[in-house]
This record gives C-alpha cells, structure tokens and sequence, in this order.
C-alpha cells in the first residue's frame, strides 16, 4: 500500500489512519487543557507505553486498579487520536494524556493554561531499531524494508511523525519554564526508582517510600509485559502480529549494536550531528562518540 492508504498529512507529518481522522484531528486542535493536566510527549518509540502505566500510579497515591482494569490507550489516551473524544469524560483530574506531536502543533489552550509535560526521549539509534520492529508487525504501517531502507527513510523523516530531530528540537527551548521535565529512557532502565522521585517531586505528589517502591517495582518493564491492559495484546493479530514481533519487545539500552554495521552507524551519526548542530541540544549518549 502506499502512504497516502496508510496515512493522513497533517502539516507535513505522516499520521496513521487506523487511529487518526479529520474529527480527531479538529478534536485535538480545540481541545481544552486544563491547568492540572499532565502530558507525556514522546517521538515513537521512546517509552510512551511506560509512560502510560506510570503516571496514573503515580498520580492515584499507588492505586493499581486503573492499570490493572482499564487498556492504556483509554486511562493515558492520546490527544491526537480518534479515542480521546470517547474516554475524556470518564477522565478524573488529574488529567493524564500522551502525544507525539511537535510543539508547535500544540492547540492553542495548551499554551495558555498551566499543563504540565514530561517529555521522554531515547537514543536515536534505539528508536530507529524498535520502529523497525514495529512496522513489520503493525499491519497499519508501511513496509520497512530492509533495515537500511528503513534508516534512510527514518533519516529523511518519511516515518510517522517525521523526524526524530525536529521532534526533539521543537520541544527545547520552549517557553514552558517549570512547566516541563526532561528525562530519558536511558535514565528510566538504569535507575527507575530514581525516576519516579524525580516524576513525584515534579507533578507535587508525595508517595510513601513503600507505596513509591511498589510502584516501581510494577513497572519494570519485566512486569509490565505480563500486563494484558498494557502489552497491546488485546489488539487483534490481524492488526498487531505478535507472531513477528511483541510490541513490548526488550526494554533495553544498546539494541542498536546488534543492527547496525560500523559504515551505518557513522553514516546515522553524521546525519544526526548534522541535524542538531548549533542548537546546544545534548544527551547522555553523546558521550559514545566523543
């Protein structure tokens, strides 16, 4: 199938069909954030699935039940997607959403209200790899090719809410002050209690040491895989083929070494360097190439 099957354009960007249409797009553009709401932003494939079990334990004082009940999608939905209209007045405040969308496409009530962001980012190199994985099982999604097709189109932004840099680049230097948390990945698999503080502190909840230690200890990411509500295996195999892939797949860091060549990996960091050059934006897994 080609993309204009599989996907709408929505300024430039390349959205899935199965889960956005115009009414969810207008949907989000005049949707009315409110100011305890909490919005995980992520590009694909960085830890939104994490994200949407986290943040409603961490925001109930450690109450398992919505995790354990209610499909991830409908307790943490995504703003841009056609569900949201459906489960948003079942929503208690506060409020939990996820989006991949860029800063600038925000709507307009985001801006003025005083919605907080945990913005989630994960090596490049990691994405590209567990997308790869991904559209060979994802019926909705195009054809990868081989994996250095599939760089190329990554590289080139020809992937499903573009590029990995001008996301990453979209949400720095914003105006959103304390309004915003950085965290990685990386961070999150190597010391995920750690966190949790930091998310806690951050969203002004203060969880009990045990409560807090029997959040984390849900979420690891071993655990959450056992967690039909969380691991996408209520999605039909004719839509997710967990015979090809589970969509929770490893939860590691480094994957990208058993994919990549040496000329491939030179080739993906040049163009990434390239991309955020002179923007001061840094990260952890900058330091493998100094």
């Amino acid at each position: 199938m080609t993309n204009s099957d599989l996907y709408l354009f929505y300024h430039g960007l390349l959205l899935p069909k199965i889960v956005h249409n115009e009414d969810s797009l207008k949907y989000f553009e005049s949707f009315q954030a409110q100011d305890d709401d909490v919005i995980v932003v992520t590009y694909p494939k960085s830890g939104t699935t994490w994200m949407q079990e986290i943040l409603p334990l961490l925001l109930n004082g450690g109450d398992f039940t919505p995790v354990l009940t209610i499909p991830n999608w409908d307790r943490v939905p995504w703003l841009e997607e056609s569900r949201t209209a459906q489960v948003i007045d079942k929503l208690s405040a506060p409020r939990a959403f996820v989006t991949h969308m860029h800063y600038r496409l925000m709507p307009s009530s985001f801006f003025s209200s005083k919605a907080k962001v945990i913005y989630v980012s994960r090596n490049p190199k990691d994405v590209l790899v567990s997308s790869f994985h991904f559209h060979q099982m994802a019926s909705f999604l195009h054809d990868p090719g081989t994996f250095e097709e599939f760089t190329d189109k990554f590289l080139s932004g020809n992937v499903f809410f573009g590029k990995w840099t001008d996301h990453v680049k979209s949400w720095r230097n914003t105006d959103l002050g304390d309004r915003i948390l950085y965290i990685t990945y990386e961070e999150m698999i190597q010391d995920l209690h750690g966190v949790l503080e930091r998310i806690s502190f951050f969203l002004g909840k203060h969880l009990s040491k045990d409560t807090l230690k029997r959040v984390t200890e849900h979420c690891e990411f071993k655990t959450m895989t056992q967690n039909k509500m969380s691991n996408y295996t209520l999605v039909p195999q004719t839509v997710m083929d967990t015979q090809k892939s589970p969509f929770l797949r490893k939860g590691i860091v480094g994957d990208w070494k058993n994919h990549f060549s040496s000329e491939l990996e030179s080739k993906f960091n040049a163009a990434i360097f390239e991309e955020l050059k002179g923007t001061g934006i840094t990260f952890p897994w900058d330091e493998e190439h100094k």
